[in-house]
């Protein structure tokens, strides 16, 4: 009779191999994620963004944006592109160009602000930001789209766009400021029209210096939550502005805009001259003709305090959408 016994031997020694195996492949990734800890401990008492659950799943945790649904995948402005996480400036738009990869592509970085690293899957290089380690995304060479032959695919979810302005435009400029509800959801709506070039929001409208948020949404102040906003007048005007603000808020809610009701949160348009105040009364008449019950006042504009930096741009770095502000074509 034939012994087992050979066979028994080796099906053991498979499986112990196979267990040692798995116990080097959980020790060696444990490693790897103390080493990377370790690594960031230095950047540790920077002062960096707060970050939302998607940035933090890509910077942090070295995430991926699915591709073609980056905001910057299509940018063609000028500027420059930030690090969403410390502001640290990564990439000129003179460097972008399209790869139809489905990220934003660049052949080159700021001098010193990019740092490569091997990728934990052995085949890759990762660049993340040289000032806080945060991760951009992989880059590539060898591919020919440009002169320099390299590809720094970065996440849009990492960067942070600030158009730059010529100086052929940036000496002429045009200003307004609404009031519509929340300056958050204001704001975010106008950032990305076309021929704004800057926007802050702020409190206005009342009687003390220097108000802050607390005080105003304690109706302390008698302010206004507010944005002001700067535009290239060879690109757009107030009046198609004026439009975008009524379209992006309810003009006919008097005590508020959604959820949000308070003396601060009113329909204000306030004009810097009489030109903007005839613009003004022109797009009140025309809604009231469509059967829109407007309550916007319009007030002459007095001083603008901006508000406290974590209110700029409050969506742009969260990474979401208005709660309470929606577009609806009204015009």
């Amino acid at each position: 009779m034939i012994s087992n016994k050979p066979i028994l031997i080796k099906s053991t020694l498979k499986k112990t191999i196979h267990v040692l195996i798995m116990c080097l492949f959980v020790f060696l990734n444990t490693h790897c994620q103390t080493n990377t800890t370790i690594k960031q401990q230095p950047h540790s008492t920077m002062e960096l963004n707060k970050l939302t659950d998607q940035e933090q799943f890509v910077i942090l945790h070295k995430g991926t944006d699915a591709p073609y649904t980056g905001k910057y995948t299509d940018e063609e402005r000028k500027g420059t592109y930030y690090c969403r996480q410390c502001n640290a400036p990564l990439y000129k738009s003179e460097s972008k160009f399209h790869s139809n990869c489905g990220w934003p592509s660049f052949d080159d970085e700021i001098k010193g602000a990019v740092k490569r690293v091997p990728d934990t899957d052995g085949r890759r290089i990762e660049i993340v930001c040289n000032t806080c380690e945060g991760h951009l995304g992989h880059v590539f060479t060898g591919e020919k789209f440009t002169e320099k032959n390299t590809r720094h695919c970065v996440n849009s979810t990492s960067m942070v766009f600030k158009e730059e302005l010529n100086e052929s435009t940036s000496s002429i400029k045009g200003k307004a400021i609404f009031a519509g509800g929340c300056f958050w959801g204001v704001e975010y709506y106008f950032q990305h029209a076309k021929g704004v070039t800057a926007t802050t929001v702020g409190y206005i409208g009342g009687n003390t210096e220097n108000p802050t948020y607390k005080e105003v949404c304690g109706h302390q102040t008698g302010h206004i939550e507010a944005m002001e906003v700067e535009f290239n007048p060879s690109e757009t005007n107030f009046e198609e502005l004026a439009k975008l603000f009524f379209e992006i808020h309810d003009p006919t809610q008097a005590n508020g805009q959604g959820p949000d009701i308070g003396p601060q949160y009113v329909s204000v348009i306030f004009y810097m001259d009489d030109a903007q105040l005839k613009t003004s009364e022109k797009l009140i008449t025309v809604l009231k003709s469509k059967g829109y019950k407007v309550v916007t006042q319009l007030k002459k504009a007095t001083r603008f305090w901006p508000a406290e930096d974590y209110h700029q741009q409050y969506y742009e770095h969260k990474g979401s959408e208005p709660y309470c502000h929606k577009k609806v074509n009204r015009f």
